[in-house]
């Protein structure tokens, strides 16, 4: 059974073409493929010899999230999603013991996004990656239920994945915090819509993965109970938020209910939090995954989940191989 990342991400080459000899892509610059950053300019022979050397036999790969635009004109935005996709269509084509994919879809204009990924799945495709919300727009709201849905009929996974600024960027742009906070921030944040907003209970198959290990979800989901008044003293035998209709809260259950419907990649950078991460959880659904080429990447990721000492033989197997093996189908 083959290790796999199931968080990775590529710049497609025929972007980086374009932006070499015109300079732009569709009106998009050199910044949206993070051209300057990690390893985003590396062309797939190097792609694949890195893998070699730390030991990944399959990536799961996304577009850049530079492409995502959701705030673009749809049509431009149905442009890049095509090629984007296009471009990990031929990398899995010519490498289909090396590449999965998961495409991008104009979240914008949800018919468009259903039709989009109807067309990949039939592909081959494992689902896709969307933006933690849409140009503001959060998932509870109602306009979303038709994708869900469909998303649902079709198993594909949905990747949450941040996309452009976090919702740190309005309180401070120094020191990296609106990744190493403001990334992490979203991902709670998605979850808290979702599950507040009756998103779960209406979809109880829907499958998705949230990134960066979920967030500050696994730390945060106490308070999400409490503030639903779903801890021991705040109920009686059934949940009743306190707060009354003004919170609109919709879930039929507490918020640490809906923590296993979810997969969440091992990208913590830490044994403990990785421990603390399978033991909230279930160690079912903690994955590898390595945000691969982004600066933030989980360097040498075999090794290291391997090596970590708050995890038992058999717990670094399933994050490793069993538990992608088998959320990916194979």
């Amino acid at each position: 059974m083959p290790i796999i990342d199931m968080h990775a991400h590529v710049t497609p080459e025929r972007y980086k073409l374009a932006i070499a000899q015109q300079g732009e892509w569709f009106g998009l610059d050199a910044h949206a493929g993070e051209l300057d950053r990690g390893g985003f300019a590396e062309p797939v022979d190097v792609r694949l010899e890195r893998m070699d050397g730390f030991g990944v036999d399959v990536q799961l790969i996304t577009p850049t999230v530079g492409f995502y635009q959701y705030d673009n004109d749809l049509e431009v935005t149905k442009r890049i999603h095509r090629e984007c996709n296009a471009e990990i269509h031929e990398m899995m084509t010519a490498h289909p013991d090396r590449f999965l994919g998961m495409g991008m879809l104009p979240m914008q204009d949800p018919p468009t996004a259903i039709a989009e990924l109807e067309r990949l799945m039939g592909l081959g495709f494992k689902g896709a990656v969307i933006n933690d919300h849409v140009a503001g727009l959060t998932y509870d709201d109602r306009r979303f239920r038709t994708f869900f849905r469909a998303a649902e009929e079709m198993e594909a996974l949905l990747f949450f994945h941040q996309g452009g600024p976090t919702v740190t960027t309005g309180r401070i742009r120094k020191y990296g915090l609106a990744n190493a906070v403001g990334n992490l921030t979203e991902r709670t944040l998605v979850f808290g819509a979702l599950v507040f907003g009756g998103v779960l209970d209406e979809f109880p198959d829907l499958r998705m993965l949230l990134g960066h290990g979920g967030g500050y979800v696994p730390y945060g989901v106490a308070r999400m109970d409490k503030v639903a008044g779903a801890l021991a003293g705040d109920f009686d035998g059934e949940m009743r938020p306190p707060f009354g209709s003004r919170d609109q809260f919709s879930n039929d259950k507490p918020p640490s209910e809906y923590l296993q419907r979810f997969a969440y990649d091992c990208c913590t950078y830490s044994g403990p939090v990785l421990r603390f991460l399978v033991d909230t959880v279930g160690i079912e659904n903690v994955v590898l995954g390595t945000d691969y080429p982004a600066p933030m990447f989980l360097h040498d990721p075999v090794r290291w989940v391997r090596g970590l000492r708050e995890l038992a033989p058999d717990e670094h197997e399933s994050i490793l191989v069993d538990n992608p093996s088998r959320i990916l189908g194979l």
